[in-house]
């Protein structure tokens, strides 16, 4: 990427149906036809030439596997489509998704295939009749039942994107160093506070983080403030029956104040971006990182890591709020594609659909770096880091939605340049909740 719990056992196998063109030739009167006249054979039919245009956002070194996977498809989809190129547009997520996306969506010209995201994404575009409506394609294609979770890509009963991994959020964490220093995974948030205060004494970084992008800084922090004020507190503010400055959201923002101010995060946080903050925990350094499934593949490959053998994972404990038990976790990262393609780019997208949901994408990507199926199959054999993720996923009372796609864009950005100010010690919590609901009193008076 809504609010149903996901299950990782379903056993379907994805059915996919194969698409067939024939073409009709006219009969031809055999006794007007001369040996000097009669056509010869045509040669296999090469197609008109088109061509795709595709944006993706795996740019980083860490994404060569989905990328490689990727120009699988491509391929793939190419030569069962005669005349069809696609061409690849590599660029930054955020970039993609909140700047150059939204843009084009109003111009009405967004390229034919594109990263998309779920949720307020997805609703918002949708509104531009500029997202393909894709129910009638993947009902065609005999794959609408097949998929763990299409919420976050639903719009007034309309599919208009597809996710290619579920996702869960909690804390990886190195066995070996817990082992070796008698600590067992916490349970509630003080037996976590004393964790890291054993790890920091012996020399060891308690969580590895890069904050220079702040979207990395409020992962753990959405989990905070579920903990202390409550599974639907983010859509309670955004439906204006609650504040950002509800008690239990003011609680949220100070202890995690607090984390920082007794050094459990890397050193020169703001400083380090998401890569290089989790490379704390690859090379050992760090105990913890809060972080998403996604970067299970990547912690446990031991051409990465150096702690590939000894990572966990746990739910963030907590404090006996009235979220305790929810979990940050749903299918909200896939693609979508525009409203405005001809027949013959339509014929393509379905190959591309047929393709790049499969079976066997999905077990690879499972396979390559541990990501969680967005269909419905048995998986051959899952890892050991996959066990842990889908035991957590599985005691879950109730899973959430992160929240940037719930709020408005403007409330994400005020909440990404807070958390920055009160890690720096430039704002209070107090202060930066009023400051947050301001920004969303402005965005509902907009909206009137």
């Amino acid at each position: 990427m809504k609010k149903t719990v996901v299950s990782m056992t379903a056993l379907l196998l994805v059915l996919s149906s194969a698409l067939a063109a024939c073409g009709k030739e006219e009969k031809k009167d055999a006794a007007s036809a001369t040996p000097a006249t009669t056509p010869a054979a045509k040669p296999a039919d090469t197609g008109k030439p088109f061509t795709l245009n595709l944006r993706h956002i795996l740019i980083k070194d860490t994404d060569k596997p989905a990328l490689t996977r990727l120009e699988d498809v491509k391929k793939k989809t190419e030569a069962a489509i005669p005349g069809l190129t696609i061409n690849f547009e590599g660029m930054e997520e955020n970039v993609n998704r909140f700047q150059k996306l939204r843009a084009e969506m109003s111009a009405g010209n967004p390229p034919q295939i594109f990263n998309l995201f779920g949720g307020t994404d997805t609703r918002d575009f949708s509104k531009t009749g500029n997202l393909l409506d894709l129910t009638p394609i993947l009902t065609e294609l005999g794959i609408k039942d097949k998929f763990n979770s299409l919420s976050e890509f639903t719009v007034d009963n309309k599919i208009y994107g597809l996710p290619l991994t579920g996702y869960a959020e909690g804390v990886f964490y190195n066995k070996k160093i817990f082992a070796d220093n008698g600590l067992k995974v916490p349970q509630t948030y003080d037996e976590l506070t004393k964790v890291a205060d054993t790890l920091k004494s012996k020399g060891v970084i308690p969580f590895a983080l890069g904050s220079k992008e702040p979207w990395a800084i409020n992962m753990q922090m959405n989990t905070m403030w579920v903990r202390e004020a409550g599974n639907n507190i983010t859509e309670e503010i955004v439906a204006g029956t609650k504040k950002w400055t509800e008690p239990g959201v003011v609680a949220a923002f100070a202890k995690y104040e607090e984390m920082h101010k007794k050094g459990y995060f890397s050193k020169g946080t703001l400083s380090l971006a998401y890569p290089e903050g989790q490379n704390d925990f690859r090379t050992g350094k760090a105990a913890m990182a809060f972080d998403g499934s996604w970067a299970g593949g990547s912690f446990t490959d031991e051409t990465k890591t150096a702690v590939a053998k000894d990572v966990g994972f746990f739910a963030f404990p907590g404090s006996g709020g009235p979220g305790d038990g929810a979990l940050n976790a749903s299918y909200s990262n896939g693609y979508g594609f525009s409203a405005k393609l001809n027949d013959q780019e339509k014929k393509a997208v379905k190959e591309f659909i047929k393709q790049m949901w499969s079976q066997e994408q999905q077990e690879k990507q499972y396979k390559e770096e541990g990501w969680l199926p967005a269909m419905k199959f048995e998986l051959a054999s899952a890892k050991e880091i996959t066990k842990d993720i889908s035991g957590v996923m599985g005691k879950a009372k109730t899973v959430f939605p992160a929240f940037d796609s719930v709020v408005h864009a403007k409330v994400r950005d005020a909440l990404e340049k807070g958390m920055q100010e009160l890690i720096g010690g430039k704002i209070t919590p107090e202060k930066l909740a009023e400051k947050i609901q301001k920004v969303q009193d402005e965005v509902a008076k907009e909206k009137k």
